[in-house]
């Protein structure tokens, strides 16, 4: 059976790599994606690396003891699901600051704009978070404070 239909792509070859579903190993994530202060940034999906145009994620490493810089992510939505450690998720809600404690197997949902950041107060254990964002690459914007909205 050759070519394609409504529901199967060809797959023969002469189609843009877009139309093939693609495999980032974990030890293919690449850290030459936009950084912060207090953590580091790895990209697994993204428009360099697959040829996505509404979607990037990856994961970011916390180290122990580490509070990450203020940022948001402009007009990115961005889903987390923790993935081991403890961190704690930051903002600033027009009145005070506040503080969301997560343990693994849990999800984070932050709104585009929103200056935030992450930490880490376990003194010996990593956080690792897995990042899901609605725009193609990782929009980074550093601040030097967490303003009100």
């Amino acid at each position: 059976m050759g070519g394609s239909d409504a529901f199967h792509p060809d797959l023969s070859g002469t189609e843009p790599v877009r139309n093939r579903v693609r495999h980032i190993r974990a030890g293919d994530l690449d850290g030459g994606t936009g950084q912060t202060d207090g953590m580091q940034r790895f990209a697994a999906i993204s428009g360099a690396s697959v040829g996505s145009d509404k979607l990037w994620m990856g994961e970011t490493h916390v180290g122990p003891g580490v509070a990450s810089a203020n940022h948001h992510h402009g007009e990115s939505e961005t889903a987390i699901f923790v993935r081991s450690g403890h961190p704690q998720f930051v903002f600033h809600d027009g009145v005070g600051e506040v503080r969301i404690s997560t343990e693994p197997g849990d999800y984070i949902f932050v709104p585009p704009h929103l200056p935030h950041r992450e930490e880490n107060p376990d003194p010996d254990e990593p956080a690792v978070v897995v990042i899901s964002r609605s725009t193609q690459e990782a929009i980074v914007v550093n601040l030097e404070r967490l303003y009100p909205l």
